[in-house]
């Protein structure tokens, strides 16, 4: 019964975008298997699964491949987005699921066209043979080629709307959504506050590292605290010598910039070799020239 409603339901077309995102996810779930997959040997001598790393990934591809497209004509990114594949070559628009031809060559080309790159690749990589060499060429000649041919199709996908593989197109199956979908009813209003907030998001992410936030708040700092205005005790610190403006320890081979306050020579040198608009956090008077401080400093002041 339920066999017959789907033989009888029609098609309906999926979204380009809905196609493209069923195959990030299907990227993104094989990569999650494999990780999960290599978290069993963490254990293990390094480099136990580098010699057979092609013939695992092509295993745990069969696997998903028999849950996925053999057993529901969808794949798992598909499946998410209420999508499966139709047998296209058959004549009438109604719905008909793939053929068991069309689900073994869709496992040959993705699967093992994928195994057989790079098995190929690690068998010639080290033959230095001529007869190996011309064979290396001929299998980069033909991946290259079928990239191409990928390419080609890609852009006929984004003209036409169907087909967004290259397997796809030569197998004659195609993604329909399994149910139709409602028309989702959104106002002119909203769309135009969306866009106009995401556009001055957008404006701000690519401002914001433009800006010299520590010269900025040093500048609001100087304004509303002047040099006139610090306190008895900074200045008396500053004009002994005894506290460095950045890390307010006892200053290492004190230097000054030009203002009458004292800094370490490598807190001042590496903060103005990381900015060259720095500034003095206290005062906020710019770098004019890094020369040493020469003041005697007694023992009993050391004492203190």
């Amino acid at each position: 019964m339920a066999s017959s409603i789907g033989n009888e339901k029609g098609v309906n077309p999926v979204l380009r975008i809905s196609q493209l995102d069923a195959l990030e996810l299907n990227k993104a779930l094989e990569q999650l298997v494999w990780s999960q997959f290599t978290n069993c040997f963490h254990g293990f001598k390094p480099g136990v699964l580098a010699h057979f790393e092609p013939e695992v990934k092509a295993f745990l591809c069969l696997i998903l491949w028999k849950f996925t497209v053999y057993s529901k004509n969808a794949t798992v990114g598909q499946a998410i987005l209420n999508i499966q594949y139709k047998n296209n070559l058959s004549q009438t628009e109604k719905y008909q699921p793939l053929s068991k031809h069309q689900k073994l060559w869709y496992l040959i080309f993705t699967v093992g066209g994928r195994w057989l790159e790079e098995r190929c690749y690690d068998l010639f990589s080290n033959r230095q043979q001529q007869s190996f060499c011309k064979i290396k060429s001929c299998i980069g000649f033909g991946s290259g080629l079928i990239k191409l041919c990928g390419l080609l199709n890609f852009l006929i996908f984004l003209r036409k709307g169907t087909f967004a593989t290259l397997t796809e197109r030569i197998l004659g199956i195609r993604s329909v959504f399994c149910k139709p979908q409602s028309v989702r009813q959104v106002g002119f209003e909203y769309m135009n506050r969306e866009l106009l907030w995401h556009g001055f998001a957008e404006f701000l992410i690519y401002l914001l590292p433009l800006i010299n936030v520590q010269k900025l708040k040093l500048k609001i700092s100087s304004w509303c605290l002047p040099i006139a205005g610090l306190s008895n005790s900074e200045n008396t610190l500053a004009a002994h010598c005894r506290e460095c403006s950045l890390c307010g320890e006892w200053p290492t081979m004190p230097h000054t910039i030009g203002c009458p306050h004292v800094f370490c020579y490598y807190c001042i040198k590496s903060n103005f070799l990381s900015d060259m608009y720095f500034t003095c956090p206290k005062c906020g008077s710019e770098v004019h020239s890094l020369q040493p401080l020469k003041y005697k400093i007694e023992m009993t002041e050391l004492r203190v």
